[in-house]
Order: C-alpha cells, then structure tokens, then sequence
C-alpha cells in the first residue's frame, strides 16, 4: 500500500530530482541540466525554496516551481514569486491545491503565473489572483528616419545605466541569459528605456517579442526608431503587450484571446507587475 502523499520543499539537494520530474513529465525538450540552471537564478541572495514537490514513497508525483526575487519597482524594495512549471501525475490532481496554496501561503511577497493554462488560471482565481489586460500588439517593423538612439552593446548599456543602480541590477541580472536582447532607447538628455526582447517568428518571418519596457511613455515616443532597429536587424515583425504600449502606431493590429497573464499582491497595481523577473527571462518560455 502506498504510504500518504507529503508535501515537502524544493530545496537545493532536491532540485536535481524535481528538475528530472519536469523533464519526464513536462517538457523533455528541456533538459534535467537546463532544469536546474534556470531555477539557481541569483534573483534573490537566499531564496526560501525552488517551490514544492509531493511525495509518495520518495517519489516525486507533482510539482510546482517558484522562481524568487528581490528587485525595486518604482522606488520601493519588493519580493516577488513567479509561479512556473505546475505539473502534477493524473493519479494526484487531486494535490494541486495544496501546492499552489504551499506557494502562496508564503507571507511577504507578491505573487505571479504569466503563463496558465485554463485549469490552472481557475484554480489561481480561486486563490483571489487578478488577471491582467489582455491583448498584444502585432506591427511590421518599418524603416524611420528621426529622433531618438538605441543602445545595445553591453558596454554602453551598462555605462549609461551606471547612474540608475536598480535599472543597471536589472541589466547585470538578465543580460547573461543567451536568449535574451537587451538594448536602451530615448536619448541621455531625455532618459533610456530599457528593453529586453527574444527573437522568434510570425507567419514564417522574424520576429520581435518585447518582454520587458521599463519605461512605456519612452517607448511609445521613440517606437519608429526601435522598430528600424528590429528592421535593420532582419526582424520583419514585433509584438508587444498591450500593456507596455496602450496604443500602436499603424499599421498594426491587436491579437486577443489569450490565457490571462495573473497576479496576487496586497500593494502593487496591475501596472507595476511586469516579466523581468519571471520564467520568461530565467526558462526562455
């Protein structure tokens, strides 16, 4: 007879055999090696946990990952936790909750899934997460001639940024991730703004996908020369969440329909919450 389920912590000694669960079981295009390099993220000097595993009979049989940071939004020092790589076997759906409420139930932090499914979207919003904004830009990228300067050599990113200490921790915290392109747009007289952006492809050509803005007044006012930038580069599109850019300079059109992006927080507004500190930067989602 199989002994009762335990829910235990994802400490250091047992990510290795979590990372191997979500390899089996989640997603084996991921290796157990990328697993675990993408949950030992120096985001936060001691994170409690990695998230939590149940157990039955020392076996792994569902999981919920956590990836913790320490960070400043708009002035003020937070913890935040991403809640990422839920997986759990048929047999023990039924220990779902416990885990999201093992993460959540964690005092001091504001909380985040920027990727559920349906099932697990419900579930949050029984747990009195609130969706955000739906709906994401899609433009080509167009050449522009005018205002405006986009930094992205690492050296001069990190030199115009040596004056803003959170926005170049932000900078130094991303900018070893292979997947990731950073750059900064606007103009020392008038301030940068820092964008982090992947690569992908939309109806077959290359494409943008901005993933972080830090400031979205600068990234609207200087959209024509970032997105010569992304033309002159070889991207023939870029999508950006409505949220970083409330209105899109034509042509572009917006896309909706999308699990919803969710968030728990005592204090932070929806427009505080972003993906800088997420499995989007730390697991190339």
């Amino acid at each position: 007879m199989s002994s009762k389920p335990v829910l235990e912590p994802v400490t250091p000694d047992l990510l290795p055999a979590f990372a191997a669960f979500l390899h089996q079981h989640l997603d084996a295009s991921r290796s157990v090696d990328d697993w675990v390099r993408g949950f030992q993220q120096p985001w936060m000097a001691e994170p409690p946990n990695h998230g939590f595993v149940v157990r039955v009979d020392g076996e792994i049989v569902g999981g919920i990952g956590a990836l913790y940071a320490e960070r400043e939004i708009d002035g003020q020092p937070v913890r935040t936790c991403n809640i990422t790589s839920w997986c759990v076997l048929d047999a023990y759906r039924q220990q779902s909750m416990r885990l999201a409420m093992a993460v959540c139930q964690q005092p001091g932090y504001h909380f985040s899934d920027f990727s559920p499914t349906k099932v697990v979207a419900g579930t949050l919003q029984f747990l009195k997460f609130k969706p955000l904004p739906d709906g994401q830009w899609v433009m080509p990228n167009l050449p522009w001639v005018g205002g405006g300067r986009v930094l992205h050599r690492p050296e001069a990113i990190a030199q115009a940024l040596a004056a803003q200490p959170a926005r170049a921790r932000d900078h130094a915290m991303h900018r070893g991730f292979p997947w990731l392109h950073h750059l900064l747009l606007g103009s020392a007289e008038g301030g940068w703004c820092h964008v982090v952006y992947k690569r992908s492809t939309f109806k077959g050509l290359p494409t943008a996908v901005l993933l972080h803005a830090s400031d979205r007044a600068l990234l609207r006012r200087h959209w024509r020369r970032l997105s010569a930038h992304f033309l002159v580069r070889g991207l023939a599109w870029a999508k950006v969440d409505k949220r970083l850019m409330a209105e899109a300079p034509q042509p572009a059109y917006l896309r909706t329909g999308f699990n919803p992006k969710l968030f728990l927080s005592a204090t932070l507004r929806e427009d505080q919450v972003d993906l800088l500190y997420a499995e989007q930067m730390a697991l190339d989602l």
